[in-house]
């Protein structure tokens, strides 16, 4: 059921629904997001584990949070509501959280923001779409809006989870990250007068409409497994080029101070969301002149910006330094960042868009699963770390998004085969 209509109240050009979604996505992510900046250094530094266990420990629980989406998001299409799974998948993450503060329940509290997320994930964007008219031309980029959402959560909980965790207890910083997911929760039940309301119960459990489009099915299997590709490398981010940023920069600056570690974490968000409004405004001129790339070409220079990104990590790793200057890694965010831009919000958006009738949750659900597969391909191939070392690392890394790059362009003549207006 949609909110659109002629007269409808907005906030800065965009439903009011949409800041409210927005605002619940930045705080669920600062949660997320704080937990993750820790996680691989609360494994190795408090909890001793080996490198490679706690690699494999990241890798599992980051591509579980996205397997449980798929079951959450038919739960929520089929019985329970979108507006009831973000509700309890909130409050189950907030649990685990808070849990994360206990050192023996550590992979209980996981298990509980895995579950959580499950609920949450797929039914908070997938109300996106009832806020527009389907010819309202300010629904193709409003996944773009959210996305900022998203990286303004990820920006800001670094700094300050990380920050409260390194300097106080890593337990401190998991709590805050706890509050912060209560945030989001209020902002969402309190907000729930500008959002779309849930499908009648009937159409959530009846079949979904519409004829199977086989090439566009195709078509969306074969973005799903070039992302798993992609993420493979792009989800190093928060492993193993993490663990570079603590044993082989030097994050020494002016008269002293060294850069927290985990405030590097902080730079991939903090450019998203400086860098999309010039994107979305080049985009929108490119449209203008009918010359907008289409989506794959787009995903797969995305892809490419990234294999870049690695190659040069690769290079300065090579130098033989025993530590590189952080301006390095700052320039490698913003190539990475970059790319990335590229390729996940518009893949989202493609997804959601081309959903079968009564399963939204569902189809961005689906989305998900190509994180899942992709971050536990990260997490077995971040136990090479340490046998390879940095400089054979992350050229590895390079090829694997090089690799993604090539097969989102070999999907373009698929594209025009399934007809879809991309």
């Amino acid at each position: 059921m949609s909110l659109a209509s002629a007269g409808q109240p907005s906030w800065f050009g965009q439903p009011r629904g949409l800041t409210v979604l927005f605002l619940t996505e930045m705080w669920e992510k600062f949660s997320f997001y704080g937990m993750r900046a820790m996680l691989v250094y609360y494994m190795t530094k408090q909890l001793l584990m080996a490198q490679a266990q706690a690699s494999l420990v990241y890798g599992l629980y980051t591509a579980v949070v996205y397997l449980t989406p798929i079951f959450g998001g038919l739960v929520a299409d089929r019985w329970l509501g979108r507006r009831k799974a973000v509700i309890l998948g909130g409050t189950i993450m907030a649990f685990g959280h808070f849990l994360m503060a206990f050192e023996p329940a550590l992979y209980a509290a996981l298990a509980c923001i895995a579950l959580g997320n499950g609920f949450f994930l797929p039914s908070l964007p997938s109300q996106i779409g009832g806020l527009y008219a389907p010819d309202d031309p300010r629904r193709v980029r409003a996944y773009n809006v959210y996305y900022v959402g998203v990286n303004l959560g990820g920006f800001l909980a670094p700094l300050v989870c990380g920050t409260i965790g390194e300097l106080y207890g890593w337990h401190y910083g998991f709590g805050v990250a706890g509050i912060g997911m209560l945030a989001g929760l209020a902002i969402y039940i309190l907000g729930r007068p500008y959002l779309p309301a849930d499908p009648p119960r009937a159409a959530r459990e009846g079949p979904a409409r519409g004829r199977a489009n086989m090439p566009l099915t195709m078509l969306l299997v074969g973005v799903g497994l070039s992302v798993v590709v992609f993420r493979a490398a792009y989800e190093q981010m928060g492993n193993t080029v993490a663990l570079w940023a603590d044993q082989g920069v030097d994050r020494v600056v002016g008269g002293g101070f060294e850069i927290p570690m985990t405030w590097f974490q902080s730079l991939n968000p903090l450019l998203v969301f400086a860098l999309t409004p010039f994107l979305l405004a080049h985009w929108s001129r490119q449209a203008a002149r009918g010359r907008e790339p289409q989506p794959l070409s787009k995903m797969s220079l995305g892809a490419a910006g990234v294999a870049a990104a690695f190659v040069v990590l690769a290079a300065v790793s090579a130098t033989g330094q025993s530590a590189a200057s952080w301006l390095w890694l700052v320039g490698f965010f913003a190539v990475l960042t970059a790319g990335e831009l590229f390729i996940l919000p518009v893949g989202l958006g493609l997804f959601a868009r081309f959903a079968p009738a009564g399963l939204a949750a569902t189809a961005v659900a689906a989305w998900f699963l190509a994180a899942f597969a992709g971050n536990l391909l990260a997490g077995v191939l971040g136990t090479l770390w340490t046998v390879l070392g940095p400089p054979v690392f992350f050229a590895l890394m390079g090829g694997v998004a090089g690799l993604s790059s090539l097969s989102l362009f070999a999907l373009r003549p698929l594209a025009k085969t399934a007809g879809a207006v991309l």
